[in-house]
């Protein structure tokens, strides 16, 4: 263990001047014909403040189409964050426009993510940045009976979006977010057909929770979403294979005494920390 604790410096009276003069002189002189005296003076760490990210030039994000189309201002510094916008950015010309077009991509999406790159988190947050499991703070926007998964599709735009970008530990974030959102039959279900209609079949880190999430609750089909069920299923035929692939798996391991719960990553379903509003 190394030994933080002071050095005091030598006492005058104990240093033999004469021989010392010498050996400073000489190495001192040697450094300067050589050179070296540079090689030996520590670096100087610079530190890049907030207030250098707000001093970058301003680029204009382009969001949507038509009339809804809208014009956000982000600074340099920030984006470069991100190297989906890096690259761009790296594109533009020394006197030409400074535009990143976003067409296609959600605007309420867009600025959660400028609000995570400027701050880190963004609304809702978690009421304690300090605890893993921390419960998110109240949505004013978000129906009691949130039927159209509101809430769910919120944090799964911010998902895909932070995938597109290259923002991995906001992509983790989001999902995050997504475990502590309320919603209720026919809102997991428009955020289920948002998921297998914008992400990867390799996603399994969003799309399996999804599929055990219904895998393990048929009597909610029944009484709740059966007709929406129906339909995604026959939209999105691979959501339908997820689930009944673990419905077998279940049932298999219900008959070899190995357990009802179907486990995702290692978890078991029941352990999900959303509930649905009835």
């Amino acid at each position: 263990m190394a030994d933080d604790t002071p050095v005091d410096p030598v006492p005058a009276g104990d240093v033999e001047m004469e021989e010392d003069t010498e050996q400073v002189e000489g190495g001192a002189q040697g450094a300067e014909d050589t050179g070296m005296l540079e090689d030996i003076e520590p670096e100087t760490k610079t530190r890049v403040s907030f207030l250098d990210y707000l001093k970058s030039p301003i680029v204009n994000l382009v969001v949507g189409r038509g009339e809804e189309q809208t014009s956000l201002a982000a600074h340099e510094g920030l984006l470069l964050q991100s190297p989906f916008f890096a690259e761009q950015i790296g594109a533009f010309k020394p006197k030409g426009s400074r535009k990143i077009d976003l067409q296609d991509d959600d605007l309420e999406g867009v600025g959660s993510i400028l609000e995570y790159l400027y701050n880190d988190e963004y609304f809702p947050k978690r009421l304690n940045q300090n605890q893993k499991d921390s419960p998110l703070e109240e949505d004013p926007t978000q129906p009691t009976k949130d039927d159209e998964g509101l809430g769910l599709l919120r944090h799964a735009r911010v998902y895909t979006l932070a995938e597109k970008f290259g923002l991995p530990a906001l992509k983790s974030l989001a999902h995050s977010k997504i475990h502590r959102t309320n919603s209720t039959a026919k809102g997991e279900l428009a955020y289920a057909r948002y998921v297998y209609q914008n992400t990867s079949t390799e996603d399994t880190t969003i799309r399996k929770p999804v599929a055990a999430f219904w895998a393990t609750r048929s009597h909610v089909l029944r009484h709740e979403a059966e007709d929406e069920f129906r339909k995604l299923c026959l939209e999105f035929p691979q959501f339908g294979f997820d689930v009944l692939s673990l419905v077998l798996d279940q049932r298999e391991k219900s008959r070899s005494g190995g357990g009802a719960a179907v486990e995702v990553h290692g978890t078991p379903a029941s352990s999900r920390k959303r509930r649905r509003d009835l």
